[in-house]
């Protein structure tokens, strides 16, 4: 009981910072669109941004990944002291290997941007490279940060990491209020590479409590950093392969009526909130957790989490599936009907939005069951998992391109994650043996259940709210709808007596006596 409800806790802590961050992220961007528009200048940013992004995001999400369950195996062997230890030779190997990317990033940096902007020229494109040299810095900060996030999480303590974004926006907009006018667009550069220094800044005083002290030692033999290096080249496969997946989505659609990638793209983000926030969080405080149980050899309570993961993410997803289904049509218009998006742009991004959230469910357990393959330090099984997507989506693309446009990509996409999460599974029981999957078909099933009776509740109330016409007006009535559908939802959930939710609210009910006695 004491850890279900530690895992709630430090889910919710990651949800509530999140949800907070993307706040803070998106006034970051207004400011950005009032201090220097939308032009030449903008453009050139956010292409030398995305240049320097392709180095950061693989580098952290590739050393997060592969060090959690290593470290977890040198404290079972070695101990706390031991695990510092190599905490500090492998933050000292990958300083030098970030500090030698960015010498190559920095040799490579006119190729980088011509790749990612072949429309750039002249001054522009000088423009662009200079930019990207300015902002090369951060490529290091990220491999700091990487090792202290993965280092903190695999000490179960996830506030430092998920407040990390904080000071990030901060940075800029301190940057942005006070100092754009004076440094332009060279200045907010600079800002970024701040911006990421900020984050080991408010990650230091988490790696004190935890115990850590650097200590200056490089071995290059030492075994298990050769078996973080070994492990992360399949991490970063997988994850240029997924990009790949998606470019080839947007070049395809190019060949589509006008708005075609426009609507896959606002459609993705609509979509991607869910697993962005929530199967994140859940999947970030139960991946030490399968990693330390997989180390310690426990294999039963290994097993265990991941039923439980599966099933969170299942009570989560299916009923978020049948809302955005039932619901495109208002969360499109609420989230950007306005100004030049208009009613067929609406009609274009509603078709696509309904065939990803199909997919919902297999595109988060399938983001779960790679965290579990990981946590074995196995790492190659998700890379041919990917490559495997890769080819059903492309199949699937030319199959359904022709009679359903844009809402075929959509669909390919979504078939593609449901039949690669299922491959998952299948290679999950072929290497560790039966770990209670009919539990998660019952749980599934529920949930469905559930969240049809919700659905049916959500369609009629949508259809009986009028509040008039206007954002705000439209915003009310889709808060009631999903308001009053979330209630049924959970209700029906505890009738139907899922044991994950049973366990929080018989938890609540002894908080809530405790607190009568206190009083």
């Amino acid at each position: 009981m004491g850890k279900t409800k530690n895992t709630a806790r430090a889910a919710l802590i990651i949800i509530i910072f999140t949800l907070a961050s993307k706040v803070l992220g998106f006034f970051r961007e207004i400011l950005i669109a009032a201090k220097f528009g939308s032009g030449a200048d903008t453009d050139t940013f956010f292409i030398a941004l995305a240049a320097i992004g392709l180095f950061t995001s693989m580098i952290t999400q590739s050393i997060n990944t592969t060090m959690i369950p290593v470290l977890s195996e040198v404290e079972v062997v070695e101990g706390k002291e031991g695990k510092k230890n190599h905490t500090s030779n492998l933050l000292n190997i990958i300083c030098m290997l970030s500090f030698a990317i960015t010498i190559l990033a920095w040799i490579l940096a006119p190729l980088v941007v011509k790749s990612l902007a072949a429309g750039f020229e002249g001054e522009q494109f000088s423009f662009a490279v200079l930019l990207m040299r300015i902002g090369l810095p951060a490529i290091i900060f990220a491999g700091v940060q990487g090792v202290f996030a993965g280092y903190l999480e695999s000490e179960l303590m996830f506030t430092e990491s998920s407040i990390a974004q904080f000071p990030y926006n901060f940075v800029y907009i301190f940057s942005l209020v006070f100092m754009s006018s004076i440094f332009g667009i060279k200045g907010l550069m600079v800002t970024s590479v701040l911006a990421t220094l900020s984050q080991i800044i408010i990650q230091i005083p988490g790696m004190k409590k935890a115990g850590f002290r650097y200590r200056f030692m490089l071995d290059f033999k030492d075994k298990y950093a050769k078996k973080i290096i070994y492990l992360i080249p399949p991490v970063l496969i997988s994850t240029t392969v997924n990009d790949i997946n998606k470019m080839i989505d947007k070049s395809l659609a190019s060949g589509l009526v006008e708005g075609s990638i426009s609507a896959l793209n606002y459609a993705s983000k609509l979509e991607g909130l869910s697993t962005g926030i929530f199967i994140t969080a859940i999947t970030t405080v139960i991946y030490p957790m399968l990693s330390q149980r997989a180390n310690k050899d426990n294999l039963d309570g290994f097993k265990k989490s991941i039923i439980y993961g599966i099933n969170i993410i299942l009570l989560i997803t299916i009923p978020a599936m049948v809302g955005m289904i039932i619901l495109a049509n208002p969360i499109v218009r609420v989230a950007f009907q306005r100004g030049a998006f208009d009613s067929i742009a609406t009609y274009m991004t509603v078709g696509a939005l309904s065939y990803y959230a199909i997919g919902l469910v297999g595109t988060a357990a399938k983001f779960f069951l790679s965290r579990v393959f990981y946590s074995l330090q196995d790492t190659k099984t998700p890379m041919i998992n990917s490559f495997i997507a890769l080819g059903i989506n492309i199949v699937l693309n030319f199959a359904l391109i022709n009679f359903m446009q844009h809402r075929g990509l959509a669909l390919a996409t979504s078939i593609s994650a449901i039949a690669t999460s299922l491959f998952l599974l299948y290679r999950l029981k072929g290497k560790i043996g039966s770990f209670g999957f009919m539990r998660a078909v019952a749980c599934g099933l529920k949930s469905l259940a559930a969240a049809s009776i919700m659905g049916i509740v959500v369609y009629f109330l949508n259809k009986i709210i009028d509040f008039g016409a206007g954002t705000l007006p439209e915003l009310i009535a889709l808060l009631i709808s999903a308001g009053v559908g979330a209630l049924v939802y959970f209700i029906f959930i505890y009738l139907f007596k899922v044991e994950e939710l049973s366990r929080f609210v018989e938890a609540a009910k002894a908080k809530l006596k405790g607190i009568g006695r206190q009083g």
